[in-house]
């Protein structure tokens, strides 16, 4: 996330779950995963939850998250594109929600949008946290942190969404969709933007494959601008673009920089970098 704002970006998006102490922590997976997490020791003799990776995370406590090495990823996995692409970090511990917004206000990078999704799966009610008690801890954070006004709320889970629109009204909705998810929801009818508005929804926010020029119709009627997910190839962020979206989610800002350059729009503004302490 330093990289990114040293690099320049509109905004960083970023997953959290809620810890069996109800703590935020950033993850990508609601257990705790084999690729991107390595154990390193109990957090007390003799725990009987560890090891603690394929663990659900929220069975486990944010000092028993804490012992988790979540800097390198696991060399040459056989489901992991990504590998190559990461520096490692070795005893890097997973981070939460806090430290996170502390740190984007020690960059002072009030230009950058915090995009926050909350990892809730509504078919396995065992591993996901009570989505109104999730939103209002999420809520919370934001406004004790001075991050309501420049953030969103991130969801697959439309009862987040529908959470968020009472408890933060003025905060931005994402209501995120997916081929693969869209069981998830009754009655969504052949109409995506117009019931992700009911829901609560502010921008639409499907993968870039189900984007087409019907979608885009449909989303100006509703009146919902539409970010799409998750574009790592010019080619198709230019499709996108040409086709009337209002963002690009990316695993790489440096390409998509180039892009905007090339294209005229106007680029975010490198932030940082930041400065020892006493400097």
């Amino acid at each position: 996330m330093s990289h990114a704002m040293e690099m320049g970006v509109h905004a960083l998006e970023f997953d959290v779950a809620l810890t069996a102490d109800r703590r935020l922590v950033l993850t990508h997976d609601l257990t705790v995963s084999a690729v991107t997490s390595a154990d390193t020791r109990p957090a007390a003799a003799q725990d009987p939850l560890f090891p603690y990776v394929g663990k659900p995370v929220n069975a486990l406590t944010l000092a028993q998250l804490r012992t988790l090495d979540v800097g390198v990823r696991l060399p040459r996995h056989p489901t992991d594109p990504f590998a190559l692409t990461q520096k490692p970090m070795p005893d890097t511990r997973m981070p939460t929600l806090g430290a996170v917004l502390g740190l984007v206000n020690a960059y002072d990078a009030d230009s950058v949008r915090l995009h926050v999704e909350l990892k809730s799966d509504p078919t396995r009610p065992e591993l996901t946290a009570d989505p109104l008690e999730f939103t209002e801890a999420v809520v919370a954070e934001l406004d004790r942190h001075g991050r309501l006004g420049n953030a969103a709320i991130l969801s697959f889970d439309w009862r987040i969404i529908g959470h968020a629109a009472s408890l933060a009204p003025g905060t931005q909705r994402f209501a995120l969709i997916e081929r693969d998810t869209l069981h998830w929801h009754d009655d969504l009818g052949d109409d995506l933007p117009a019931a992700a508005r009911a829901a609560g929804g502010t921008t639409l926010s499907p993968e870039h494959v189900m984007v087409d020029e019907a979608l885009m119709a449909q989303a100006g009627a509703a009146g919902l601008p539409v970010a799409v997910w998750t574009v790592n190839d010019a080619a198709t962020a230019e499709r996108m673009l040409d086709l009337g979206v209002a963002g690009v989610v990316t695993d790489y800002p440096d390409l998509m920089r180039e892009l905007w350059e090339e294209r005229g729009l106007a680029l975010p503004r490198p932030v940082g970098p930041l400065k020892p302490v006493g400097v």
